[in-house]
């Protein structure tokens, strides 16, 4: 259905400035353009299928206990109170109609027209068509997967609990395996294995020596981010913690929790692994959304735009009115780092391009000033590894250890999106050094309505019948 018309809805506004996504680049371009827009009579609407921004460099911390679930999502709708929220997913875009398509969860259709449009839907997780993969694995994009994640592990402990030592099942349910080798693939299963051996101490039917966890990444090393002798560290780091960690490997199938392993790049066989918990972080990928919107794409299905964020037709021209920022767009990076000579896909560049979309959509709606070319130096990374352990490059300095560990949560302490979220974060962080992260399993969580399933599916007693 189209909107229909009312003076006092945002929707029939005509100079709206549309943004198709909520992540770091929706939410830092609305906030950026919601005041200036509606002063001059327009609005700014926001269209994401989730009604938060999730801050996914903590998930790892959410998934450990280090850190509530809700205090790593931003509202949209508490800290954007100048743009039109609407839950939903933008199906398709018709840029020469200046008309959108919006559909929400329960099939509700809705066109909207607008004067600029913002393409900011971020990226998914990069998967194969690996056997079982689908119906076992766990991936860390949101915060909804990060809690799956820790109550899946600290449920397996609890149930092996219950089994014979030294038994096939037990050994299963102990075994925890992550497949990427990259920042997130580390810092979880690090994390996770900091929060199982405080959740098996505090129960005497599992000893620690029974837990196991599997890193395997396909390539020779891991963490491309850092130095290749930082990198031989974290490995090293990862074994004298008791981690496996098995470079140059892959996973093949996956099919009833048996993992099959094999060696890269001939992929002949390597071992097999009997697990019940498979993470997977092996990257990211353009969300699939790109391909419905009309957009010139490149190879990796990313929308391609210039150093000024616009779009690009397919003779390379500026599309006027179409901006794209974030992981979902191709965007040169003329600091001349970038894998590809584009700017890779994380959260640097995805704020500071969004400020940088911001004011360059102002500039050429505005017609006050030229467009700036975006071009950031990386700043370097960092990574935590759990309690006062991580690795980092930062503007050239290595860094490992405690003081990693605390330039990390620094680094994201100042990132997170509104005072009022950094506040409950560094109040999380706080109470988890005095008080120990939260091992509390909350497994109904994905199963909310099974006690009272249970109870009303259940014959009633003979009392209340007889009522």
């Amino acid at each position: 259905m189209s909107s229909t018309s009312s003076p006092s809805s945002f929707s029939d506004t005509s100079s709206r400035v549309l943004v198709v996504g909520g992540g770091y680049v929706g939410l830092y371009v609305a906030l950026n353009l919601q005041k200036k827009v509606a002063a001059h009579g327009g609005v700014v609407t926001l269209v994401d299928p989730r009604p938060y921004m999730t801050y996914q460099p903590l998930l790892p911390e959410v998934a450990s206990g280090a850190l509530e679930a809700r205090h790593v999502v931003v509202s949209h709708r508490r800290h954007l109170p100048q743009t039109e929220v609407i839950t939903g997913t933008v199906t398709a875009i018709d840029h020469d109609r200046r008309l959108a398509t919006i559909q929400a969860a329960d099939g509700t259709s809705l066109e909207l027209g607008y004067q600029d449009v913002v393409v900011a839907a971020g990226a998914v997780t990069r998967t194969f068509p690996i056997p079982g993969l689908a119906e076992h694995g766990i991936g860390l994009k949101t915060v909804e997967e990060a809690l799956t994640l820790r109550n899946k592990v600290l449920e397996r402990i609890e149930h092996a609990s219950l089994l014979p030592i030294g038994s096939p099942a037990r050994a299963r349910a102990l075994t925890i395996v992550g497949v990427g080798g990259g920042f997130a693939g580390i810092e979880a299963i690090t994390e996770l294995e900091d929060m199982a051996r405080q959740a098996v101490a505090a129960n005497p039917r599992v000893d620690a020596e029974e837990l196991r966890f599997v890193l395997v990444e396909a390539m020779g090393r891991v963490m491309p981010e850092v130095t290749a002798e930082q990198a031989q560290w974290v490995v090293e780091h990862l074994r004298s913690r008791g981690i496996e960690v098995l470079l140059d490997t892959s996973l093949a199938a996956a099919v009833d929790g048996v993992l099959e392993l094999v060696n890269m790049p001939d992929r002949s066989p390597a071992r097999t692994v009997e697990a019940d918990t498979l993470l997977w972080t092996a990257g990211v990928q353009a969300a699939p959304a790109a391909r419905h919107f009309g957009f010139p794409l490149d190879p990796r299905g990313r929308i391609t735009a210039d150093a000024t964020l616009r779009i690009l037709d397919a003779q390379d021209r500026p599309i006027a009115g179409a901006w794209v920022a974030g992981d979902i767009a191709a965007v040169p990076d003329l600091t001349g780092g970038g894998v590809g000579g584009y700017c890779v896909p994380n959260a640097q560049h995805a704020v500071r391009q969004a400020k940088h979309l911001a004011a360059n959509l102002w500039a050429a709606r505005s017609g006050n000033g030229r467009l700036a070319e975006y071009k950031h130096h990386n700043l370097g990374a960092v990574a935590g590894f759990g309690k006062h352990k991580g690795v980092g490059k930062i503007l050239g300095l290595k860094l490992k250890g405690a003081p990693a560990w605390l330039i990390h949560r620094g680094y994201h302490g100042a990132a997170m999106p509104t005072w009022e979220r950094k506040i409950r974060v560094l109040t999380d962080w706080t109470l988890s050094a005095v008080l120990g992260r939260d091992t509390t399993e909350t497994s109904d969580v994905a199963t909310p309505y099974r006690a009272f399933q249970s109870v009303a599916a259940s014959p009633p007693s003979a009392s209340v019948a007889g009522r």
